[in-house]
């Protein structure tokens, strides 16, 4: 064998040997883009679904503070709506005629009175501009003064001198109970709500 076949020979085994090695190289490279690929799939999948589930968090979030909002906008109106009646119904009763005044004022002195012993002395504060009504209900009882004005929209405050014992008959206090009491039937009327 010559210098030349032997030269020939290795220079074939070296060509098999770096064709095995580049194509074991390939393979190992198409197996590594193929599990980038994969990866790179899981990663991209991961990050769609974080954002849908973004997505869809904001979205509630969202729609939770636009009920949140709706809601406070409607207690807001009612609650105007509930003030303006009330405030109506404040204005009627300062505008009743003389002999409903007159009689609701002699019934929730007569009430007031009735909470004391009757040889008490008791001062009575009355509404700017009961004081001539306040005077002719109480002229006939000389246990009872006139003690001067208390604001309210009407009714009297009664107060025992000895005792110290005060009765609160105003139109404001019994508006006030009647109102408390009856406040979820007038919004409801109001609002249409069985």
């Amino acid at each position: 064998m010559s210098l030349e076949t032997v030269a020939e020979e290795i220079r074939k085994e070296a060509e098999e040997t770096a064709e095995a090695i580049r194509q074991d190289a390939e393979e190992q490279a198409e197996d590594i883009v193929s599990a980038a690929e994969s990866e790179a799939e899981d990663i991209v999948s991961a990050a769609e679904a974080e954002v849908e589930r973004e997505i869809d968090q904001l979205r509630e979030q969202e729609l939770s503070s636009a009920k949140l909002e709706a809601k406070h906008e409607r207690m807001s109106a009612r609650r105007e709506a509930l003030d303006d009646v009330r405030d109506r119904v404040e204005s009627r009763i300062a505008d009743l005629d003389a002999d409903q005044r007159r009689e609701l004022t002699e019934s929730l002195l007569s009430d007031s009175l009735a909470e004391f012993a009757e040889d008490e002395q008791l001062a009575v504060h009355h509404a700017p501009g009961d004081a001539d009504l306040i005077e002719d209900l109480v002229s006939e009882r000389p246990n009872v003064a006139v003690a001067g004005e208390y604001d309210c929209l009407g009714g009297v405050v009664v107060e025992s001198e000895s005792s110290r014992v005060r009765v609160k008959n105003t139109f404001d206090s019994v508006l006030e109970d009647v109102w408390a009491d009856e406040l979820k039937q007038i919004s409801n009327r109001l609002f249409d709500e069985q």
